[in-house]
């Protein structure tokens, strides 16, 4: 059985999945053990599947526009005992999953997610960057890559599919207030980051989550399908 199991949500992602899963198979070989890469297919009608597949990754099917079930759908097909998610447009570092299995192994930790660094820079994307550092540092909570033990996502029930968007935070809130019970924290992997595409920044522009908060807002929500089409499902790539 796979110690640890990746789960990729992607829709029409074949500019970005290779980057995404070579950045997998680098990190893969810093553990020493199997490691099983499930690749997601929602609504694909681009070469994101033919790609996933020469990588040798697992191919589960959903074509709900709602990231929590895409998510959970890999995850039902997982063999690992440890869960990881991470999306297609990002690239983790190589030191990732061997920090993934050290924190938890110790005991110590319930999960958590990881740093995050834009693929670009700009003023209006270091204040956006600067506006989640300093929440993430207020909530002591972290995303981007989300990594914890199946038992513990099972115990949660995964990401909630009632919210389409926002799914990251509620399942970072909730892993963090179950970890509390048995005295595990929700931890930020030491040393470990993910790089991550700008196309959000690309499309609705540099400043936008100054100038648009009222959207922002809606996103972490979760309940505005409309909103959440516009920023996620029906994004042209």
């Amino acid at each position: 059985m796979p110690l640890l199991s990746i789960v990729v949500p992607a829709r029409n992602e074949e500019h970005f999945i290779g980057g995404c899963l070579e950045s997998i198979q680098a990190a893969a070989v810093r553990v020493g053990r199997d490691v099983e890469t499930i690749v997601v297919i929602n609504r694909c009608s681009d070469r994101t599947e033919q790609i996933a597949r020469n990588f040798g990754a697992r191919i589960v099917y959903e074509d709900a526009r709602n990231l929590s079930r895409i998510r959970n759908a890999g995850a039902r097909e997982a063999y690992g005992e440890i869960l990881v998610t991470i999306d297609a447009d990002s690239r983790m570092s190589p030191d990732t999953l061997a920090a993934i299995e050290h924190v938890l192994a110790s005991g110590r930790a319930v999960g958590g997610g990881v740093r995050i660094y834009p693929d670009r820079y700009s003023l209006g994307i270091r204040a956006a960057v600067a506006i989640m550092n300093l929440v993430l540092f207020v909530t002591r909570l972290s995303g981007g890559l989300f990594w914890c033990r199946r038992e513990d996502f099972e115990a949660i029930g995964g990401f909630d599919e009632k919210l389409v968007s926002g799914e990251d935070v509620d399942f970072a809130r909730r892993l963090r207030a179950h970890g509390r019970k048995s005295g595990r924290r929700f931890r930020t992997l030491p040393g470990a980051h993910i790089v991550t595409s700008c196309r959000k920044f690309d499309k609705f522009g540099d400043w936008f989550v100054l100038r648009r908060p009222l959207m922002v807002w809606r996103i972490l929500q979760g309940r505005s399908q409309n909103t959440a089409d516009v920023f996620y499902y029906e994004v042209e790539r």
